[in-house]
């Protein structure tokens, strides 16, 4: 058998392996030393390994306390994931609802995700406006926009999980000189 077959066969009984107590712990800490994570996440990473690889102990995996531990060390703390999460997602112009999924998704606990979608908030039309610079929408366009174009634009708004108002106001906006 060529060298390049035999290399390859290793990896992949290597990687059939099913999974102990040790190696799970140790998947749980290379993975949160690569990537900055939620608890939620790295819960799913584990369940996704074991149903991938399996389990070979006799007793069930302790996934809850082996997360528990990662917390416990500092390893993840889900509220500056969340903070991070959410400032690198207004940053790019999402609003505060596509915020509040991407972080339901990461696994955050609803208590520590902050859905403020009220009209009236600085804050949030600043976060609109960068996403409408972006997008060359309303006062950003480089043209007048036709009203299936303004429809268009305040769909994708919406869309990015800003509130109708907003979306409406900004897309209705006629084109600035650029």
């Amino acid at each position: 058998m060529p060298l390049s077959k035999r290399f390859t066969k290793a990896l992949d009984d290597r990687a059939a392996r099913p999974l102990n107590a040790d190696a799970l712990a140790a998947l749980a800490t290379t993975y949160v030393a690569r990537y900055q994570t939620s608890s939620g996440k790295l819960t799913a990473y584990l369940k996704r390994k074991l149903r991938e690889r399996g389990w070979e102990d006799a007793d069930n995996p302790q996934i809850a306390a082996i997360v528990a531990r990662c917390v416990e060390r500092g390893y993840i703390d889900d509220q500056s994931f969340a903070m991070a999460r959410a400032g690198a997602l207004a940053r790019k112009g999402y609003g505060p609802r596509r915020v509040a999924a991407a972080l339901r998704a990461a696994g955050i606990d609803p208590g520590l995700i902050d859905t403020k979608d009220n009209g009236d908030d600085d804050e949030v039309r600043r976060i609109a406006h960068i996403y409408a610079r972006k997008r060359r929408i309303g006062p950003y366009a480089r043209n007048d926009a036709s009203p299936d174009q303004i429809r268009k634009w305040i769909a994708a708004m919406i869309n990015a999980g800003h509130s109708y108002t907003i979306a409406s106001e900004l897309a209705r906006l006629p084109p600035a000189d650029n």
